[in-house]
């Protein structure tokens, strides 16, 4: 028993002598975050009306939260590296950040909590949302648009979307990824993400054309916009769809075939 106690001494010095890489930047996290608590604890400042005076107390609300995720927005990193994105993450200059990563062998490293805001959509646009910021979970996953996802990375991904599925009620519809929803400007994530496949456990929409017949008053853009998409650019609107529902398809441009078409009516009767 006292070799076994000898033992476990041995291992916890170990573990508190173990590098802390991000022990700087940390302390900077927990800074900021007790920053922004004490702005949370500050009485809410009388609103000043000409005319009007202002009473001297203060009537506080009892009944309020945390304001709480309504959407996962998925990235690619489009670098070579796990500890490329954490040292980009964890340096003001870069003034980009997102709430996980996953890297190729599964590992997950939560850098933000999920109630403050990221800094992963940029301008962006979902439906009538213009700050997708506010509303998202920034999921990156460590992969530099060339190549397929690891198994072990996209097994970590489903666990994790999951977990933020129960824990926030996220929509499935509200699964989406960074292409989604800022088309041409981002393609991520690229064209070898298995959205299929998360969609079969869930996590976002699909299609399914074997009874598909397309009304006559059918409109491309229309139906974009319905989904979700910002059509503005029209051919951008249409190759994020396209690439991300159709990734082997090689056409270009706005214009889509009657098989797209039919892809895309599916996906706006489900978004409906």
């Amino acid at each position: 028993m006292r070799k076994i106690n000898l033992l476990f001494f041995v291992l916890l010095l170990m573990a508190g002598c173990a590098p802390q890489p991000y022990k700087a930047t940390n302390k900077a996290y927990r800074q900021q975050a007790k920053t922004l608590a004490a702005d949370l604890r500050n009485q809410p400042s009388p609103v000043p009306v000409d005319s009007l005076n202002q009473p001297n107390w203060w009537a506080g609300t009892v009944n309020f939260n945390l304001r709480k995720p309504n959407f996962v927005i998925i990235h690619h990193t489009a670098q070579n590296s796990c500890d490329q994105t954490l040292k980009t993450f964890t340096v003001t200059r870069t003034q980009v950040s997102a709430h996980y990563v996953i890297c190729r062998d599964g590992v997950i490293h939560h850098m933000l909590n999920d109630y403050l805001r990221a800094w992963h959509g940029g301008l962006s646009k979902w439906g009538n949302m213009t700050d997708i910021n506010s509303a998202s979970i920034g999921i990156e996953l460590d992969n530099n648009g060339n190549e397929p996802f690891a198994p072990m990375q996209v097994r970590s991904l489903l666990v994790l979307l999951d977990t933020l599925k129960h824990r926030y009620n996220i929509p499935t519809a509200n699964f989406i990824g960074h292409g989604d929803i800022a088309p041409r400007r981002k393609v991520d994530p690229s064209v070898y993400f298995p959205w299929q496949s998360l969609a079969e456990k869930g996590f976002g929409l699909w299609y399914d054309t074997t009874a598909v017949s397309l009304p006559a008053s059918f409109e491309t853009l229309t139906a974009l916009r319905i989904v979700g998409y910002n059509v503005q650019d029209s051919t951008g609107a249409v190759e994020a769809f396209r690439r991300k529902f159709m990734p082997g398809d090689s056409t270009k441009g706005a214009q889509m075939s009657e098989a797209e078409r039919k892809v895309l009516y599916s996906i706006m009767k489900q978004s409906q």
